[in-house]
């Protein structure tokens, strides 16, 4: 599969996570060919600040694999990840990473600062915009919602 069909994986946890409430946030992570986790924004269900999306597919692909180095592994998820999970991708392991829309009060990928241009031990690879429009979409009409 290409990488637009895994954000398309992603984009429908997101609808999932907008159904509950939830920024709408999706996440997979996937290793040679097979989807291994799974994750949507969950903090406001589980009321936690870690509830985001890319926390809990890491977790999910963590337990699938048996352990926490995810070196074979490519995240994609719906939004450019915050400095929480740019911090976990970092220990994770993971070798590239893809996403959606841009975030421009969190983003660390570029938008507010790269992350990934620091000097920690891991770097991942950065494929942004991957079907932006649609994920920016999904979330300009869940906050258009809100008000």
């Amino acid at each position: 599969m290409e990488p637009r069909e895994y954000m398309r994986q992603a984009l429908e946890l997101a609808r999932q996570a907008m159904e509950e409430g939830e920024v709408p946030v999706g996440c997979v992570i996937v290793r040679d060919g097979a989807v291994v986790g799974r994750g949507r924004n969950r903090r406001e269900t589980e009321h936690t600040a870690l509830g985001h999306a890319e926390l809990d597919a890491i977790r999910q692909a963590c337990g699938a694999l048996g352990g926490w180095r995810l070196s074979r592994c490519a995240l994609y998820v719906t939004l450019e990840p915050c400095p929480m999970c740019a911090g976990a991708i970092i220990n994770a392991r993971i070798p590239a990473l893809y996403y959606g829309a841009k975030d421009e009060k969190a983003g660390c990928c570029g938008s507010v600062l790269n992350l990934f241009e620091e000097r920690f031990n891991h770097h991942p690879r950065i494929y942004g915009g991957v079907l932006e429009a649609e994920c920016s979409a999904l979330l300009q009409s869940f906050f258009q919602n809100l008000r």
